[in-house]
This record gives structure tokens, sequence and C-alpha cells, in this order.
């Protein structure tokens, strides 16, 4: 996996970080703002009550006169439906700017992701993508209408706090304002390794989740090997790493807690015996040390919940980190500034001109100057041994890689200049392995052309051969085939994406190696649909079958990176031995793949 493993560390990244979030937290600035001063007000309210109290004491109960105790009673309630009330509406605002913050940033992510080149793709493992995409977008959701709201409201609580103390007593202001300093410097510590412990679980959280997916995905080859106890101590390993983290940051949680519960407790203590011996001597009256304890005691949680919440920011500084990661990669395939057009119709001319390739960290070309022309309405087959970089340069022809010297040509227009959906709507692609969705058989045929008639899709269907199973499927059409189509055979699954690259008729067909799956009747069912449809376009078709190379005009061998040898199959099959040795190997490899 070749994502990178950016570790936060400390408050100043991870402020920087999550500043990152304002383009999606500014289009909702004014509920999310609107919540933040509902809360305060709500804190402010509960913060009026010691003082209200204090009245009472040293009002009506100092002086003997209970006249006016239910006025100052009726004050203390009506602070605390103030502040029910402005909790109430806190919830109300922030609830659906944070739903749509987060669904912003997934769908962003989701249609970047779908930006990004095949090359990406290979070099991240997708449970990391996965929980990027889900887990570390709640946990931002979180952070956005709950704990960074807490974060900026409870920390003014706290100064405010003080400030009330000062107010009613110089001194045992002074005490509580003595006794966060320490706090806060224990706690700032604390939350720098708590934010790199973070970091660190949700790599492997996402390490975990890909570990899951594979094994989801393979679970037949799993049985069938009987390996499933090697996942499952692989599973066990990668779940003991990410316990040890969670444990870790447990005991940093503790330990940050503990220094929050302790450092108040002793001022709560303080301010008692300091205000108990004012209170003897006369310096302060009893309701003054009773709002003084009242508001340490109110103030009791927003300064224990202070190391939850900085758990929650770190939390969400590095959920945010390793979102931007994937954000902050710059697609290496896009449509050009000024995009060059294609002459309608398309004739289906491809050229190769010194056509080179690497992949990306490779230390070697797979690809190393190859020239080849496809006339229109022909059928080029592509053979040579494995490793010859066949399926690479049929990949080159819809851009899903691009070439790292050389031109592919499209009617005479560099590929390379022309819109992505241009060039992808005029090349169609049909895999080797074939790639369904688990949706209904419609929604996998049309997946291109999602506005495609069903009589459209029933051709296409009737081209690749797949007609006669879809129709004997329980829903046909709007039969679901589950993930992967794994409850199809192989041969079903090919065919099916075959009819997904024949529908709409497109000018030209890729095909890596399209009989592959298939048993030896269907084969045949199959190569004459495939007649029927190589007449009207051009092709470029991967054979791994002697039976696929003679559907083909003309027949390219491929050889240590570089085209050998072009022409017909009776020709090169009379004058070329690599070309007949090539083909008996071919020949081997069907008759002992018949026989297993």
């Amino acid at each position: 996996m070749s994502n990178p493993d950016h570790s936060t560390d400390g408050g100043h990244v991870t402020l920087a970080t999550l500043r990152r979030l304002r383009q999606y937290v500014a289009p909702h600035r004014y509920a999310l703002v609107g919540s933040g001063l509902a809360a305060l007000v709500a804190t402010l309210a509960g913060l009026a009550v010691p003082l209200v109290t204090r009245a009472i004491i040293d009002g009506p109960i100092a002086r003997g006169d209970l006249s006016s105790l239910p006025w100052l009673v009726l004050g203390v309630l009506a602070f605390g439906l103030v502040e029910a009330g402005l909790i109430f509406l806190r919830r109300m605002l922030v609830a659906r700017p944070a739903n749509r913050i987060e669904a912003a940033m997934r769908a962003d992510l989701f249609a970047h992701l779908q930006r990004l080149p095949v090359s990406f793709h290979d070099g991240w493992a997708s449970g990391q993508l996965l929980s990027r995409a889900t887990t570390d977008l709640s946990t931002i959701r979180l952070f956005v209408a709950f704990s960074g709201i807490f974060l900026i409201v409870n920390g003014l609580t706290m100064i405010i706090g003080i400030l009330v103390l000062a107010w009613l007593s110089l001194w045992l202001g002074a005490i509580v304002a003595v006794a966060a300093v320490p706090l806060i410097a224990i706690t700032l510590v604390l939350e720098r390794r708590y934010t790199v412990a973070a970091r660190r679980a949700q790599d492997q959280q996402g390490d975990l989740a890909t570990v899951v997916e594979e094994s989801a995905l393979g679970i037949r080859v799993l049985k069938s090997l009987g390996r499933g106890r090697l996942l499952t101590r692989r599973f066990a390993e990668d779940a003991r790493g990410l316990r040890g983290t969670e444990l870790l940051k447990i005991r940093l949680l503790a330990a940050l807690w503990t220094v929050l519960v302790m450092i108040p407790e002793a001022a709560i203590a303080t301010v008692l015996g300091i205000g108990a011996y004012g209170v003897a001597q006369g310096t302060v009256t009893i309701g003054t040390l009773v709002a003084a304890v009242t508001v340490l005691t109110y103030l009791y949680w927003p300064i224990a919940s202070l190391g939850w919440l900085l758990a929650e920011a770190s939390n969400a500084a590095a959920a945010t980190t390793r979102y931007w990661e994937v954000r902050d990669i710059v697609p290496a395939i896009t449509d050009p500034e000024r995009p060059a057009a294609l002459a309608s119709p398309v004739r289906g001319e491809l050229v190769l001109r010194d056509v080179r390739f690497a992949y990306p960290g490779g230390d070697r070309e797979v690809l190393r100057g190859v020239d080849l022309t496809v006339r229109p309405g022909e059928t080029m087959a592509l053979v040579g041994a494995t490793g010859s970089g066949k399926t690479t340069l049929t990949a080159l022809v819809p851009r899903l890689y691009d070439v790292t010297g050389g031109e592919v040509l499209l009617d005479g227009v560099d590929v390379r200049t022309l819109r992505l959906a241009e060039l992808r709507t005029a090349v169609a692609t049909a895999f080797e392995d074939p790639v369904l969705i688990s949706a209904s058989v419609r929604e996998n045929v049309a997946l291109g052309l999602p506005d495609a008639p069903d009589e459209d899709v029933w051709e296409a269907l009737r081209v690749a051969s797949a007609d006669g199973f879809v129709a004997a499927l329980p829903w046909g059409l709007d039969t679901r085939i589950g993930e992967q189509g794994m409850s199809l055979s192989g041969g079903q699954r090919q065919r099916l994406a075959l009819a997904r690259a024949v529908l709409g008729h497109p000018p030209v067909l890729v095909l890596d190696d399209p009989l592959s799956a298939l048993d030896v009747h269907t084969e045949a069912e199959v190569e004459a649909a495939l007649r029927r449809v190589l007449g009207n376009v051009t092709a470029l078709v991967v054979a791994h079958r002697p039976s696929t190379v003679q559907l083909a005009d003309r027949v390219a061998m491929l050889r240590d990176g570089r085209i050998a040898a072009v022409g017909e199959h009776r020709e090169l099959l009379a004058t070329n031995p690599d070309y007949r040795a090539l083909l008996a190997s071919l020949e081997t490899d069907q008759r002992e793949g018949v026989d297993a």
C-alpha cells in the first residue's frame, strides 16, 4: 500500500488540519454559530443560578424577610427553562448542517476516487479508502456537530466561571486561575500523545477493513484452498495491533481524566477551606461561599469534558488528514484544457506510434517502442507470451493509463487531447476479469448507458449469447445478481461484461481475452456472435486461445515489449516459427485447461 502515514503531532497541527474543513463548514456557518451561541447562552443561564443562590442566602434568609424569596425562586426556575430551551435549540440548529457536511464530503471523495487513475487504485488498499469514506467522515461529523462546538463553549465557560469567582471574591478566583495552569499544561502534553495514537488507530482500522473485505470477496478461494486459518491469523494479528493502540488511547485518556478530576477537586477543597476561614473572619459571606462552591461544581463538567473533547478533536484532525491525503492527490489522467474533437461519424482507425510505457515506480519499460496500425473496421488480435504487455497495451487506448512515450491516435487525433467522456464513448472495453456490481442485470449491462431502452439491452445480450440464461432468471432483467456476480458462472459473468461493451454500438472495441472463462459450447456461441459484432467495428482483441486468433483479420505478436510480427493468421503460421511456437503453447494451455 502506497499511502503515506502523516501522523498529526500537537495542537498547532490539529488546528491547521481542522482549518481545512472551512470550505464545507462555511455554507452552514450561520446555523453552526447559532448553535454555539445557544450553547453558550444556555451555559451562562446555568452560571446565573449560583448568583441567585447567593442573593437568596445573603438576602431573605440572612435578613429574615422572605417576601422576595418567591421571585428569586421563580428566577432560578426561569433560568433553568431558558437553559433547557436553548439546549433543544442547539440540537435542532446543528443536526441538519452536520449531516449535510458529512454527505458533501463523502460525495466529493467518491467523485474524486472516480477521477483518479487506475494506477492510484493499484497502490491503495480498498479497506483504507472505505474507512476514509465511512468511519473517518462520521468522526468529522461528530466533531462539527458536538465536540468542536463544546470545545469552544466549555473553554469560554471556564474563563467566564473564573471571572464570576473573581467577582465574588478576588482570592477565590485567583485560586482557581492558578489551578488552571497545570491543568492546561498537562492536558496539552497528553493530547499530543493521544493525537499520534488516534492516527495510528485509524490507519490500523483501515488495514483491518481491507483484510475483512479481501476475505469476504475471496471466500470461495479461501475455502477451496483451506486457507481460512491463515487469514484468521492475519486478521487476529492486525486486530491485536489495533487493540494495543486502542488500549494506549485508553491509558492516555485515563491519565487525562485523572488530572481533570483531581485538580478541580483540589481547587474545590481549597476554595471551601479558605472560604470557610473567610466566613469565620467575617471577610466572606456565607452566600458568597455557597455561590463560589456552586460555580465550581457547575464548572466540573466543562473542565472534566475538556480531555474528551480534545481527544475527539485529535480524532477529527486525524480523520481530516486521512481524508485530504486522498483528496489532495491530483488526478494524473484528466481532460485537456483545450480538448480536440473527433470527426463524426468516428471511423475507428487506431495508430500506435513508438508507444512506450512503464508503470509508476517501475524500474523497466513494459512497452518499448510499439508501432501498430489497426485499420477502420479491422479486427486485430494481439498475442504474446505472459508478461509481454498485451493487457497493458489495450489499457492505453481508453486512457486507463497514459503512455510514457510515443502516442496513441484515434482517427489521427492523440487520445490525450480528447475529453475522457468522448474517448470512452467511442472506445468500449471488456476485461478478462468481468467486473459486475451488486445490482440488476439491466443495471450491469447498461452501466455505461443508464438510459438505454430494454430493447437495446436485450439486443446486446443476444450479441453476447447471454439472452437465454438472462430470460431464464427469476425476474429477467430485474434479477439482482449479487456482489461481483458470484451467483453466476464465470462464462455468464463474462458474457454480461461483453454485452455491456457492445451496448450502444461503439465504433472501437477493446476486448481483453473475451473467451477466457467460456466452455467449449458457449465459446462457439459467443464466437459466432462476435463475428457479427466485429464485422462492423474496429477491434483490438487480446487472444489467449487459438480460436480467438481466428476471429481476427490480422494478428500482431508482442515480444519483449515490441511488435515482433504483424500479418494474417495463415501467413504468420506459414512463415514465422516464433508465432507457430506461441500458438502451439496456447493450444497446449487450452487443452490442459479443458482436461482439468
